[in-house]
């Protein structure tokens, strides 16, 4: 059995007060957001709690899938790299980025280049192909997506790309040819109408239509701060997809507390076995709580 550790979203609170010019772009936008309304619901004491309990759980990796970060300041890349070692060393934790992780476009030594660890495939690559990674652990092989571009004001929508798919297309057969467990990390939702069109995955449909024919067992998303579970068509049955709650938060506007999930990952005969847990704050009690657990079982792509 292999455990996989799924949170998301964390948007760490603690940041420096940006210098005027630093708003002088979208970010003026996020930073009115965080002054207004998200840091009443993104609590660095909801995060250590999530971070505690998970230290507890013995998952043997961890998939951190996007916005660490909030408005993409020099400095939110340096707290999230320490943070990030606390979660764990960089063979045991992946993360891929999220649309607060690329809200304006900056230099790569100024941001993602701090994460750079996190984010390496087994085989290192150039930048321009960085995404999709590979890394192999265990009877999972983890692959990272960046669905993560500069967007207009107003906008947090994704995006992959040809070339992403392309590289997407290529790495699913072979790795299903060598009988492992394909998890795909994407930080916006794949599936139709999962969110408001100004937040949602581009060229979602194109995902979708890839993962018909090319199969995978897992897809990891957040973006949405929800728990969910939907499902992909697959070549040989269904794909499972799942959202985590953000990692931070209070709950808020229907939204659930601070989570994340569980996934234990059994071989089962030509096909696979995933039980399912999830772990959230309760409303009231200083430890996290199982808030789910159920199993899904047999040929899943």
């Amino acid at each position: 059995m292999f455990t996989l550790a799924h949170l998301s979203d964390p948007h760490l609170s603690e940041w420096p007060m940006p210098a005027p010019g630093a708003l002088l772009s979208k970010r003026v936008l996020g930073f009115l957001s965080w002054q207004l309304r998200r840091r009443f619901i993104h609590r660095r004491a909801v995060l250590d709690r999530v971070v505690a309990d998970l230290a507890q759980s013995r998952a043997d990796h961890v998939a951190v899938t996007g916005d660490i970060t909030n408005i993409s300041l020099p400095r939110e890349f340096e707290n999230a790299a320490a943070w990030l070692q606390r979660i764990g060393p960089p063979d045991r934790v992946s993360v891929i980025p999220g649309n607060h992780d690329r809200y304006v476009e900056l230099p790569w030594s100024k941001h993602l280049a701090l994460w750079d660890a996190y984010m390496t495939g087994d085989v290192q690559t150039g930048e321009a192909e960085r995404f999709p990674y590979l890394r192999r652990r265990g009877p999972l092989a983890l692959i990272g997506l960046s669905s993560a571009e500069p967007m207009p004001y107003n906008s947090a929508a994704g995006h992959l790309g040809p070339e992403q798919l392309a590289r997407l297309a290529a790495m699913l057969p072979a790795l299903e040819a060598e009988g492992l467990f394909r998890v795909v990390l994407i930080h916006h939702p794949p599936q139709a109408r999962a969110t408001h069109d100004r937040k949602a995955l581009i060229d979602a449909a194109a995902f979708r239509g890839l993962l018909a024919q090319k199969g995978a067992e897992l897809v990891l998303h957040g973006h949405t701060h929800r728990a969910h579970l939907d499902h992909l068509a697959g070549p040989q049955g269904r794909i499972p997809v799942l959202g985590v709650p953000s990692a931070s938060a209070m709950p808020h506007g229907g939204k659930p507390a601070g989570g994340y999930h569980l996934y234990r990952v059994t071989r089962a005969g030509s096909g696979w076995d995933i039980e399912i847990e999830t772990r959230a704050l309760p409303q009231k009690g200083a430890g996290l709580e199982i808030t789910g657990r159920f199993r899904l079982a047999g040929q899943l792509s």
